[in-house]
């Protein structure tokens, strides 16, 4: 896949109110792209395995995450012609390196979780007194 946007198009800039970066990022930061990318960067999964993986998820939420980021080709679905059917999902290398730096930022924030927890009572307390 090619970065920039096409003949004649401006390069892709996140800032730039129109550019489609803005979708991607929008895909892969929401709060059910980062647990489903995190999780799969680990293993493929069933989608009923994921969704018990991914707490709090609704079927409707996880299908339309999936969809949406295989889509835009981070993640890939493998149907097998079975009975009962089964479907795995897996990253695929883009999904893979996109699933790193989410899986940073969500191990980061689990990690600094107690100073953010602080600062919210310093602030909330700042405010109210």
């Amino acid at each position: 896949m090619s970065a920039g946007g096409g003949a004649g198009a401006p390069p892709p800039d996140v800032n730039r109110a129109d550019c489609p970066s803005r979708g991607v990022l929008e895909h892969v930061t929401s709060r059910w792209g980062v647990l489903v990318l995190s999780a799969l960067l680990h293993r493929s999964y069933r989608f009923s395995e994921l969704r018990r993986h991914v707490g709090g998820v609704s079927e409707k939420m996880l299908a339309q995450t999936l969809q949406t980021l295989e889509r835009d080709g981070f993640v890939h679905r493998a149907a097998r012609p079975v009975i009962p059917p089964r479907v795995d999902y897996s990253l695929t290398p883009p999904g893979r390196e996109v699933a790193e730096q989410v899986s940073g930022l969500a191990r980061w924030v689990e990690g600094r979780l107690g100073d953010v927890l602080a600062a919210r009572g310093a602030y909330d307390t700042a405010r109210d007194g």
